[in-house]
């Protein structure tokens, strides 16, 4: 379900926008408007929606158009034309009061830099929302109180931000706009000011938190590696426009065009896909059938071995070629010759993760989910071909 649609969303920065909208029209490029009418595309025809729950990143280099575009999702710049639609409602008819409520109740906003009050606590910055609302003093802290909770910063509600680390500091303005609960949070660059060991300590705060709130949240940023590790959509802005949609995966594994592809050409896949991403479809066999039936279906489909499970895909061992036959000679069952100390890894597993357990085994590496059931396995040669870049057959098929 979208919580925010937007529609052919433009702002143009100078006096004659209906001018520069139509030189758009006509296929000038931002660099020639400007040049020739000195108006800036800030953002030319944006179009998506953002769906309840998930993180979208927006994401491009400086001067793209991605703090604009934000912006203009809460409308603290006006846009030009277009709409920005908030549970069906469009933000852009709005009047004044009605815009000032779905900024206090329903979007918050964390900023790259903290804007925290120096001659206020922790506590105290972090109600400061609330006390404009006209909450009263009792209710505020409690809801300010809770916020610092969530991120972290219980027992710091006394001290004064120049006693805090930047990391510390970012925390409570997480806490800030959090505290009245939103349903909707903008960060613009919120983690960009910070030192890299840090930074990465945040993202990780951010998506341990997004798991327990499942808050909608829209992230700024101009660092690649950030925007494919916490954002579930990711789209990639180019001179105002967006120039490709799509999930981490579909951004570095098919780049909708040059740009992209240089935007992308020196991520390490290995530490973005997953297991998930390149498994394939396994081969299985229920106990209840004999070695000659796992031997036929071996042959049939041209593999050495077969995943064994019950009627519910639950995992239950592996029988190979050898075993089979062995169990044929003896008259032994599946149940009795195969083997159970099946090596898997979870779906959500990055691959470089994965190598040393390839390594060392002779049979493909099973994913299993957090209900023990067979979701695919992982062929040596299909995770190696999504390394070199390339889209894997049947790759992520669910099962």
């Amino acid at each position: 379900m979208s919580i925010i649609e937007v529609r052919q969303l433009t702002k143009i920065f100078g006096n004659e926008p209906n001018r520069a909208e139509q030189l758009l029209s006509q296929g000038w490029s931002k660099e020639k408007i400007y040049k020739e009418t000195k108006m800036t595309v800030g953002v030319n025809k944006a179009s998506f929606s953002i769906e309840q729950g998930e993180i979208f990143v927006i994401m491009g280099l400086s001067g793209s158009g991605k703090s604009t575009l934000v912006r203009l999702l809460n409308r603290l710049i006006e846009p030009s034309s277009g709409q920005v639609l908030f549970n069906g409602r469009d933000i852009v008819q709005m009047s004044t009061d009605e815009l000032r409520q779905l900024r206090r109740k329903k979007i918050g906003m964390v900023f790259q830099k903290f804007a925290l009050f120096p001659h206020r606590t922790v506590l105290g910055n972090v109600e400061y929302g609330l006390e404009i609302q006209g909450i009263d003093k009792k209710t505020r802290k409690e809801l300010a109180r809770n916020a610092l909770e969530l991120v972290g910063l219980e027992g710091w509600e006394n001290s004064y931000p120049d006693q805090l680390s930047g990391g510390m500091q970012q925390r409570v303005g997480l806490a800030r706009g959090l505290a009245n609960d939103p349903d909707v949070l903008l960060m613009d660059e919120a983690f960009s000011a910070l030192d890299p060991l840090i930074r990465k300590d945040m993202q990780h705060e951010l998506l341990l938190l997004q798991a327990r709130m499942k808050k909608t949240i829209i992230f700024i940023t101009h660092d690649l590696d950030e925007a494919l590790r916490i954002g579930d959509r990711i789209a990639l802005m180019k001179d105002g426009s967006i120039v490709q949609i799509g999930t981490p995966e579909q951004i570095l594994i098919q780049p909708a065009d040059k740009y992209v592809e240089r935007f992308v050409e020196d991520v390490d896949l290995s530490k973005v896909l997953t297991a998930a991403h390149v498994m394939q479809e396994p081969e299985t066999i229920t106990p209840d059938k004999g070695p000659r039936v796992a031997l036929q279906l071996m042959r049939d489909s041209g593999v050495s071995s077969l995943y064994v499970t019950d009627k519910e895909r639950k995992l239950l061992g592996v029988v190979t070629a050898e075993s089979a036959s062995l169990a044929v000679k003896e008259n032994k069952s599946i149940g009795e010759v195969m083997e159970v100390n099946v090596p898997w890894v979870p779906p959500a597993t990055v691959l470089h993760e994965l190598f040393e357990v390839m390594a060392e085994t002779r049979i493909p590496v099973a994913v299993v989910d957090e209900r023990d059931k067979l979701r695919g396995i992982l062929i040596k040669g299909a995770v190696l071909s999504a390394l070199a870049g390339n889209a894997v057959p049947e790759a992520g098929v669910a099962v």
